[in-house]
């Protein structure tokens, strides 16, 4: 994709800088780019893979225990197969009748249930046409093919804008379901007297937990075990919540530590780092600060703290959140979360606690990546990079 056009998408992709004074263009990035202000990390043993060129690629991720495919996520609204490394023509599912796709909206995010072997169920997170966004269940019809017949809706939230749409689905280690929604939009959460964010009657601008399987006569189940379950004026769905454009966000495969990398506005960029148990009823600050800077709507008490901040004066615009490498064939990386930037595009790693970051610098031997879009991981728990020029690629020991 010319760099022209990645440029007039930097503000266009659902990571977040939209909508606010933090829009900014894409600098002029090669493949052997290098940034002085991100000294690197030793793990000079490891390069990129190249798994394929796609239309705006969003995501990477794989059914549970399939080691012979991955599916990658694009923004029009179709899901391509990767089989033993090869990108199948007919796609896993083609949505695309469904979805808004343009600017931050689209097919955002894919999460297969983890019984996915016995029952085929998987989800997927779309704007709709009238603006709104829906989370939908499918059925495989084949290994390398859905039914698109089996489509039923699950969830679906207003939205009053086009920006900040989150889009972000994982099954937790708890085999439930947690859905990444931003606040709405526009710039600085203008919504009601706190904004989305804050306010627990609305489902933006929070991680959500369901149990997504049909209950009776309902779509699907709240656990009972949510923070929020019998609060008056609370979304029992809310599981966390004061987060702007958590775009996208990953369970530790060790542990299960939930690690967010949520988009700032016009400043900071963060990543939180906290356990599940910790995070149930847990405020992450939006829009009262925004990174560890105060923002708007007056003080905080008991909010989670980012592990890591970047600001935008150091060239950060989006961040893109990772994973924890947990890849025996990466020893360098092994414990290291891997995340980037949508514009800056180089990929950094750090070991997250609750406490911060320790040996958070650039990784070497990695390319810097115009127009980082997401991460992925794979059932062996291999990391991607996506970029959204239609490059996916797959990280891998030199």
């Amino acid at each position: 994709m010319p760099t022209a056009l990645i440029a007039a998408l930097a503000c266009a992709i659902s990571l977040g800088a939209c909508g606010s004074s933090a829009a900014r263009e894409l600098p002029n990035t090669t493949s052997d780019a290098t940034s002085a202000a991100a000294p690197a990390t030793a793990a000079s043993g490891v390069k990129l893979v190249n798994v394929g060129k796609f239309k705006m690629p969003l995501y990477v991720t794989a059914p549970p225990k399939d080691l012979r495919r991955v599916m990658v996520v694009q923004q029009g609204g179709r899901i391509i197969v990767v089989r033993d490394g090869k990108a199948l023509s007919t796609p896993f599912l083609d949505v695309s009748s469904r979805v808004t796709a343009g600017g931050e909206q689209g097919l955002l995010g894919l999460a297969f249930a983890p019984d996915y072997a016995k029952s085929g169920l998987f989800y997927v997170y779309f704007t709709r046409r009238d603006g709104k966004q829906e989370v939908a269940e499918f059925k495989r019809a084949t290994s390398d093919r859905a039914s698109i017949s089996s489509y039923r809706s699950v969830l679906v939230m207003d939205d009053p804008e086009g920006n900040h749409n989150g889009g972000q689905l994982n099954f937790g280690p708890d085999g439930l379901l947690y859905i990444g929604t931003g606040d709405g939009g526009g710039g600085g959460d203008q919504h009601g007297t706190i904004g989305n964010a804050q306010n627990l009657g609305s489902m933006l601008g929070k991680i959500l937990r369901i149990d997504p399987r049909r209950a009776a006569t309902k779509a699907y189940s709240v656990p009972s075990s949510n923070p929020f379950v019998g609060r008056a004026g609370a979304r029992p769905e809310v599981y966390s919540y004061g987060l702007r454009n958590p775009w996208r966000f990953s369970f530790d495969r060790v542990g299960g530590d939930l690690i967010i990398g949520d988009v700032g506005e016009a400043t900071v960029e963060e990543v939180d780092f906290t356990s599940i148990a910790q995070a149930s009823g847990g405020n992450f600050g939006w829009r009262v600060r925004e990174g560890d800077q105060p923002f708007s709507g007056g003080t905080l008490s008991g909010a989670i703290e980012p592990v890591i901040v970047r600001t935008h004066d150091e060239g950060w615009c989006s961040v893109t959140g990772g994973y924890v490498v947990r890849d025996a064939a990466l020893p360098s990386l092994r414990g290291k979360y891997l995340y980037g930037d949508f514009c800056e595009g180089i990929i950094y790693g750090a070991r997250l606690s609750s406490s911060g970051a320790a040996g958070n610098a650039r990784v070497s031997g990695l390319p810097q990546i115009a127009a980082l879009s997401s991460f992925g991981e794979d059932a062996r728990g291999r990391i991607y990079v996506v970029s959204l020029g239609g490059a996916v690629s797959r990280i891998a020991a030199r």
